[in-house]
């Protein structure tokens, strides 16, 4: 099966959050609501190097996704 990179998520327990699903290496869930990131991946402490710098670029991405997904339903 082939899946996008990004998908949006819901739950409703937590409604007001709103989900990114990153479904490519490195795979994580953020939380756009508060910018909390569940990684998907087991790291050792090279890659954790590696990885925080990378964070705040998969925040941008996850978030540039959602707007644009947003500005789609609301054309």
């Amino acid at each position: 099966m082939s899946l996008p990179k990004f998908i949006l998520g819901d739950n409703t327990n937590y409604p007001s959050a709103i989900y990114v699903i990153h479904t490519e290496f490195p795979r994580f869930i953020i939380n756009l609501e508060d910018d909390e990131v569940e990684w998907f991946e087991d790291f050792d402490q090279e890659d954790e190097k590696e990885l925080e710098m990378e964070t705040e670029n998969m925040i941008k991405l996850a978030t540039e996704f959602y707007d644009s997904e947003i500005a789609k339903y609301e054309e």
